[in-house]
């Protein structure tokens, strides 16, 4: 096998020689340049490549041309060119110690370096997840942000950037230009945001529907709100706001007020970009973030429901099985088999 530039490399060639018949004449393409950091990891890589040739193939298949023209830079590669209109750098490989990284997370002079300097200046959308965030943060990129990152790191996260909020709780992040996500396999989560965001939600829930299909029906009914509110940015403010109280009462005047809309026009936009009823859409949030303390903590699931807003655990319990037909228990066993 080689390197990671090459491998995604030759994979983009092999998915560009199947789209030379994609018609011109609709929507806009997105220019999106995939930034390959050293030491990569090539899971997030390939995540990365794999939704926006979902996202393209779809298209494709519907008659139209394709959502999104990509484009590979960074380790390995070769000069870039103009500034693209997003630039996603996929995560990097951690083993959850933060010794020896140093080398890693510094963000050293570079065609990587110089890629996020021209993203900056020109103010494109950027998005990264896990030990690649330190990147983002070292160009600049996050200063007065909120961003997240993976949970281990964000100790020496703050200690090296102290201008970014960090809210390493949280699974995905989206502040105005800039998304993040927590580690590298959440990838997924934050190109299926992307998607949504410069494609539409409806092309983001085909993608999902597509590459979760019927084998992991609860991550499929847990992540569906992040890409879809993303589509509209009030409902992005609405997600980042309700995220953040979670823990706390509130109703659907409150969401609404808190990003200008009344609850009639919320709810309506809502139901429109996700299919869900406002009660449904804080449902499903705080079951994310429950779905998340699961497979990252040993909290035991009074405390996540406590922590997500549930003074009952057997709402929680009712609401996991409802939403993803798992409980507690398998939701942790899965992950803890995808870690070993």
């Amino acid at each position: 096998m080689g390197n990671a530039f090459d491998v995604a490399g030759d994979r983009l060639q092999d998915s560009r020689a199947t789209s030379l018949s994609c018609p011109s004449f609709q929507s806009p393409v997105t220019r999106v340049e995939i930034l390959i950091l050293p030491g990569v990891s090539e899971a997030s890589l390939g995540l990365s490549l794999e939704l926006l040739e979902t996202a393209n193939w779809l298209q494709r298949q519907a008659g139209r041309n394709a959502a999104f023209e990509i484009t590979l830079s960074g380790a390995g590669s070769g000069a870039a060119g103009e500034a693209p209109e997003l630039l996603v750098a996929p995560g990097l490989r951690v083993n959850g110690e933060v010794g020896g990284l140093d080398g890693r997370l510094s963000l050293p002079e570079g065609p990587a370096r110089r890629r996020l300097d021209v993203a900056a200046e020109a103010g494109v959308p950027v998005a990264s997840c896990g030990a690649g965030v330190f990147w983002l943060a070292a160009a600049g990129l996050l200063d007065g942000r909120r961003a997240t990152t993976c949970w281990w790191l964000a100790g020496d996260f703050q200690r090296r950037f102290p201008a970014v909020d960090l809210r390493p709780d949280s699974n995905l992040v989206v502040d105005g230009p800039v998304t993040t996500a927590a580690a590298p396999l959440a990838q997924l989560d934050l190109m299926l945001t992307l998607v949504a965001r410069h494609a539409g939600a409806d092309l983001a829930q085909r993608c999902a529907a597509r590459l979760l299909g019927t084998q992991r029906p609860a991550y499929g009914a847990y992540m569906a709100s992040d890409f879809l509110a993303a589509a509209d940015e009030r409902l992005a403010r609405a997600e980042a706001w309700a995220q953040e109280r979670l823990g706390e009462s509130f109703n659907v005047d409150d969401l609404a007020a808190a990003v200008g809309l009344t609850a009639r026009t919320f709810a309506r936009r809502l139901r429109r970009a996700t299919g869900l009823s406002p009660v449904r859409f804080v449902q499903r949030l705080r079951v994310r973030q429950a779905v998340d303390l699961l497979q990252t903590t040993r909290l035991p699931l009074d405390e996540i429901a406590y922590r997500v807003g549930y003074s009952e655990p057997s709402t929680l319990r009712r609401l996991l099985r409802r939403d993803g037909a798992q409980g507690a228990r398998e939701i942790r066993g899965q992950s803890a088999g995808l870690r070993s």
